[in-house]
C-alpha cells in the first residue's frame, strides 16, 4: 500500500475550537507526534512525515497534530498544552506516547506535567524547560522577516538555523520554492506561535512528570543550546526513568538529520 493512502487527514472538533490532525499506521498501540514551530501548517507535510517514521507505523497508530485553527493574539505555551489535550482527547485517545520535537516538545512537557493521565511515555527531540533570551533572539530574528513579509527570508533563515550546512544546501531549492507558497495568514499564524515562546518557563512543573522519558539534544543546537536537553533531566526528577542522549553535528533538528534517531525512538516506546 502507497504512504498517501495510509494517511488520514481529520479534525478534532471541541466545543471552543478545531485541530487539523492526521494519522497514519494501524498498530493496537498510539503514539501522538507534536511538531516545532513552522512557517507553514505541518498538514501539507503529511507525507513527508508518514515515510520518515514508517518504522514507527508498523507498530503504532501515529497521530500528528497541528495547533488549533483559530488563534488570539496572545496564545501561551499553557494554553497550547491545554488546547493539544483536548483535541487528543476529541480524537478519541485516552492514552498515549507522546513525542514532541523543539516547541512541540514544550507543549509536551506541559502535557505530561498537567495532564498525567494522557501520556504513557514522553519523547523530546531538541526542545527546552526553559528560553533564555539567547535562545528567543534566534527566533526573534524570523519574526522580522515574518512581519516584513519576507517569506523567502523567512524560510532561509529558519533552515540555516535548524539544519546543518549541507542538509540546508541540498534543500536550498525546496526551501526556495516553498516559500513561494506562503500566504500572509501563514505568516500571521507563525508570528502569534512564535513569540509565545519569548516568556516560557516550564522548570517547576516538571518535577509533575512521572512517565518515563526520552530526550535528546545536539551539541550543534543553535536554538536552545547543547544543555536544554540536560536542564530537563534536572528537574525531571520523579520521571519513572530518564533516558537522555547527546548527538554531536546534526543540529536543532536532530530528530530529523540523525539518521538513527526513528530507531532510537521506537527502542524506547517498546
Amino acid at each position: 500500500m502507497e504512504i498517501s493512502e495510509e494517511i488520514r487527514i481529520q479534525t478534532a472538533a471541541t466545543e471552543n475550537f478545531n485541530t487539523d490532525y492526521f494519522s497514519f499506521g494501524r498498530g493496537k498501540r498510539s503514539l501522538v507526534i507534536l511538531p516545532g514551530l513552522s512557517v507553514q501548517s505541518v498538514m501539507g507535510a503529511a507525507k513527508e512525515i508518514a515515510a520518515a517514521y514508517r518504522n514507527i507505523a508498523e507498530e503504532f497508530t501515529v497521530y500528528v497534530f497541528d495547533r488549533r485553527k483559530e488563534l488570539s493574539e496572545k496564545y501561551s505555551v499553557c494554553e497550547m498544552a491545554r488546547d493539544t489535550a483536548a483535541a487528543i482527547r476529541a480524537a478519541g485517545i485516552e492514552r498515549t506516547a507522546v513525542f514532541g520535537a523543539s516547541q512541540g516538545g514544550m507543549i509536551a512537557l506541559e502535557i505530561a506535567a498537567n495532564y498525567p493521565e494522557l501520556v504513557e511515555k514522553l519523547a523530546l527531540g531538541c526542545t527546552a524547560a526553559r528560553v533564555t533570551d539567547k535562545a528567543y533572539a534566534v527566533i526573534e530574528k524570523w519574526i522580522r522577516f515574518a512581519e516584513k513579509g519576507d517569506a523567502e527570508g523567512l524560510y532561509t533563515a529558519f533552515a540555516k538555523t535548524v539544519y546543518p550546512k549541507d542538509v540546508f544546501e541540498k534543500s536550498r531549492r525546496a526551501i526556495e520554492e516553498a516559500a513561494k507558497t506562503v500566504k500572509a495568514e501563514d505568516l500571521k499564524r507563525f508570528i502569534i506561535l512564535g513569540r509565545t515562546i519569548k516568556d516560557f518557563d516550564a522548570t517547576k512543573e516538571l518535577e509533575k512528570i512521572v512517565c518515563p522519558v526520552f530526550a535528546t539534544g545536539d551539541t550543534d543546537d543553535r536554538v536552545f543550546g547543547a544543555d536544554a536537553a540536560e536542564t530537563i533531566r534536572e528537574y525531571a526528577k520523579n520521571a519513572l526513568n530518564f533516558d537522555l542522549y547527546i548527538y554531536d553535528g546534526y543540529g536543532h533538528a536532530a530528530y530529523d538529520t540523525a539518521p538513527d534517531y526513528k530507531e532510537r525512538l521506537l527502542k524506547f516506546l517498546r
